[in-house]
């Protein structure tokens, strides 16, 4: 009798420590996105959710709330922290100071397109893997094309033409407006499109999807292309640590799959709507102005104190601030 008790108590243990099984109740979650339903990019993470349930069987169903209706786009990350949705979409910039490491990514580093962006913020997480995000479980990055200078009518071809200007600029965009000699006013995109239609502030730092995006064409008369001081804004995209942590190995597996696909997704989608935008940029009448070299090299050059902020602030943290650069500007070059 006691060696069935035994039997049956090693079996019932067996059963204990094995994984969830493909019979296990269905796993349902939530994911929060600032990205209002039309927006590509929420359209993106709600075909994320439904990839999931499709390559689970349906062992693993994620209810999406776009537009901020489940938190908000500076709460989001904390959100997925303390269980107020199990996933979230939302920039890291919302976030500002918290992440050092991944905050180089933002950085005016020369970007050309959000693909390239999108794998220089995947490369720079998985190379450093920055305690910074280990409250959380990421699921991936993604970034956008290359802000660029938006004015309207007056062009601005030479630093010294944007002296003094009162341009919109917010976080990073709005410290390269202000190392550059123009004078940053923050404000909300919406804000944005009367302040220039009224000439409170004479144009902004921005992606050419914004053109289309937000309608700014209609305001601006002028592209700056200024390549060489170009920045991005990174975007996280991370489950709830406890959340993920209980997911079982083999749906693990495949959720990671799809982070990998769905993330050139992304930086393929940021580079689509850069080309609307441009093409709606010039049906208004939008006119591009090609920096020399000579140019091009003195913005770069006015913008390295940027550099070296990033570099000592984060080695005041006891990170390696210019290994972190190092490896950003070298994952860029391959990038592009």
């Amino acid at each position: 009798m006691k060696k069935i008790l035994l039997t049956i108590m090693a079996v019932f243990i067996g059963f204990a420590a094995m994984p969830l099984s493909a019979s296990a109740e269905t796993i349902s979650l939530t994911y929060s996105n600032f990205f209002p339903p039309t927006h590509i990019q929420s359209k993106l993470a709600q075909q994320w959710c439904d990839e999931v349930a499709k390559r689970t069987n349906g062992k693993v169903k994620v209810s999406y709330f776009p537009g901020g209706t489940l938190t908000k786009a500076k709460q989001c990350y904390d959100g997925v922290v303390e269980g107020l949705s199990d996933i979230g979409l939302s920039a890291l910039a919302y976030s500002r100071g918290r992440f050092p490491t991944m905050s180089v990514v933002d950085l005016p580093l020369g970007y050309k397109s959000g693909m390239s962006a999108t794998k220089v913020a995947n490369e720079v997480y998985k190379h450093f893997m920055p305690k910074e995000l280990s409250d959380v479980a990421p699921m991936y990055f993604h970034a956008h094309g290359p802000g660029l200078l938006f004015t309207a009518k007056k062009p601005v071809k030479t630093l010294a033409d944007i002296k003094g200007l009162k341009l919109r600029g917010t976080g990073n965009s709005g410290k390269l407006i202000k190392t550059l000699g123009g004078a940053p006013v923050a404000m909300s995109m919406p804000d944005t499109y009367q302040a220039i239609r009224k000439g409170v502030v004479s144009g902004g730092m921005y992606p050419m999807e914004t053109n289309k995006g937000w309608k700014m064409a209609e305001v601006v008369d002028y592209c700056t292309l200024d390549f060489p001081v170009a920045y991005t804004t990174t975007f996280f995209v991370a489950m709830n640590k406890d959340k993920w942590n209980s997911i079982p190995a083999d749906l693990q597996k495949i959720i990671t799959e799809i982070n990998k696909e769905w993330a050139v997704k992304h930086g393929q989608a940021w580079d689509d709507s850069d080309a609307a935008g441009k093409e709606f940029f010039v049906t208004k009448g939008g006119r591009f102005i090609n920096l020399t070299e000579a140019e091009g090299n003195a913005w770069k050059e006015k913008a390295a104190p940027m550099m070296t902020e990033y570099v000592e602030a984060t080695d005041s943290k006891s990170l390696k601030g210019k290994e972190i650069l190092d490896f950003t500007l070298k994952s860029l070059e391959k990038a592009q």
